[in-house]
């Protein structure tokens, strides 16, 4: 707050650098939940960045997405998707259709669908932002395969579950690739894939795959992380599924 109120001081409220300090501020409102205090200050950095850098300035644009982010936070879906396919709109107009700021707002449209249940759209988009991506960003890009796992994520939302899985499959061996077996990207993608064996009844594929997730997520988080719980839960919910029930409870008592 008070380097907020010393920029203000120094430069007009509309020069980058003001804007800049009050968004930094929304920020850490934003960090810490406190989502009005983000709005407040979030709307007055785009309304002055619109009025002194024009509407299709990238700093106008990141604005108008990071409100729309709050207002998604705070359940606000229809304000979130009028401001997102506004960035949207302009981010093509202002970069080229496969630029990342252009795929980062398509990506954001889609996932304010999915928060809706409109899956069909969301699908939509993220096939669109997968195609483009992989064409100007490459297969192997981290934003790539970040837009086939939401994409997998949608279908599995939908119950397409051998969609879900070929995808999932193929995100997993190209983050082993790039990342490593041990890289927490690597196991989120194949505590995913894991998840949609369980759902096919394919148990004893998700069972192997969790149990490997869950041995070296010990090892890189430590017994007590979030992630460690998460995926022996999982593996006990895959034994519960199985009738395998003595296997389950100790888990999860260890889990308690």
């Amino acid at each position: 707050m008070e380097v907020v109120e010393k920029m203000k001081e120094l430069f007009e409220e509309g020069h980058p650098n003001a804007l800049a300090s009050t968004n930094n501020l929304a920020l850490t409102y934003w960090n810490q939940g406190r989502w009005k205090k983000a709005e407040k200050l979030q709307a007055q950095v785009m309304s002055k960045s619109k009025e002194t850098l024009g509407e299709r300035h990238p700093d106008t644009l990141t604005s108008m997405g990071n409100l729309a982010g709050t207002y998604s936070n705070l359940g606000r879906w229809k304000d979130a998707e009028k401001l997102q396919v506004e960035v949207m709109e302009k981010s093509k107009e202002v970069f080229e259709e496969g630029h990342p700021d252009t795929l980062r707002s398509i990506g954001n449209l889609a996932l304010t669908y999915w928060n809706q249940g409109r899956w069909e759209e969301a699908e939509k988009l993220e096939v669109e932002v997968m195609k483009k991506s992989k064409e100007s960003l490459g297969e192997g890009c981290p934003f790539t395969l970040m837009s086939m796992s939401n994409l997998a994520v949608t279908y599995s939302q939908q119950g397409r579950w051998k969609e879900a899985g070929k995808l999932q499959a193929e995100v997993v061996e190209k983050r082993k690739g790039i990342f490593g077996e041990w890289h927490p990207d690597t196991l989120v993608s194949m505590g995913n894939l894991a998840m949609t064996y369980s759902r096919q009844g394919r148990w004893d594929e998700a069972e192997k795959v969790q149990v490997e997730v869950m041995k070296k997520t010990k090892k890189v988080f430590g017994e007590g992380h979030p992630e460690t719980l998460t995926s022996m839960n999982n593996i006990a919910d895959t034994y519960s599924k199985q009738e395998r029930l003595d296997e389950a409870d100790k888990l999860q008592m260890e889990v308690m």
